[in-house]
């Protein structure tokens, strides 16, 4: 059986398992364990008591984080006409339209976000089988399909994020890096958790949401105390 690290061991000490930590709190207490040498992400995870196999019950949505991710974000785009002028002026990465769409077919995903404008949209459903694994497709809902590409765009650049519930019920949704402020996280996954209980299907009765955790990408995770969002 392998042995604890030392940084595991000085988890241990920092952590209280059995503790809800208030987010401030939480914040402070993965900024105080032993790091690595990367930035790492800081993210929040959710338990909902929700049934995923009713439709329902699906819990989705997008946020302007406050303060970004800190991630650089790739954006393709496809489109024609004068949009392909917008979204060169709106500082898209990549730009293409029946060209591009060929190029993903073909296996090529180099990008974190594809917007498409709604005209765009019946050759691009056929990237379905390509897209769909891996979460890229476009979607009205997440607002990447859509004529305004510019402000699309520009909102995904400045730390806009989709969370989505999976097929067992969690959402796992990054709120920022570790060098971040402590105040800047605090307000990202403020924003992220109010964002979360504010989507909850009317369908479902009792608790929403079971828990919520936040870690970084190499810490632990602090039990959050959320009883002030279901108030």
């Amino acid at each position: 059986m392998k042995k604890p690290s030392k940084r595991c061991k000085e988890f241990e000490k920092l952590v209280d398992r059995k503790k809800v930590y208030a987010l401030p709190e939480a914040v402070t207490l993965l900024k105080d364990v032993p790091h690595v040498k990367f930035d790492e992400t800081v993210q929040a995870s959710f338990k909902l008591d929700v049934d995923p196999k009713q439709s329902d019950q699906m819990v989705r949505g997008t946020i302007l984080l406050p303060h970004g991710t800190g991630k650089t974000v790739r954006v393709a785009v496809i489109c024609k006409g004068e949009a392909v002028n917008f979204a060169k002026e709106a500082g898209a990465d990549f730009i293409g339209s029946n060209d591009l769409i060929e190029k993903i077919n073909g296996g090529w995903l180099d990008f974190d976000v594809l917007i498409s404008t709604p005209d765009m949209m019946k050759d691009v459903g056929r990237l379905g089988k390509v897209l769909g694994p891996k979460g890229l497709m476009p979607n009205p809902k997440s607002g990447t399909v859509t004529n305004d590409v510019p402000k699309a765009i520009k909102d995904i650049k400045a730390g806009r994020v989709e969370f989505k519930m999976d097929k067992q019920a969690n959402i796992h949704t990054p709120v920022g890096k570790l060098s971040f402020p402590k105040e800047h996280l605090v307000e990202n996954a403020n924003t992220l958790i109010e964002a979360v209980f504010r989507v909850r299907p009317p369908s479902v009765k009792g608790q929403f949401v079971k828990n919520v955790y936040l870690s970084s990408t190499m810490g632990p995770g602090a039990k959050l105390d959320v009883s002030s969002f279901r108030a």
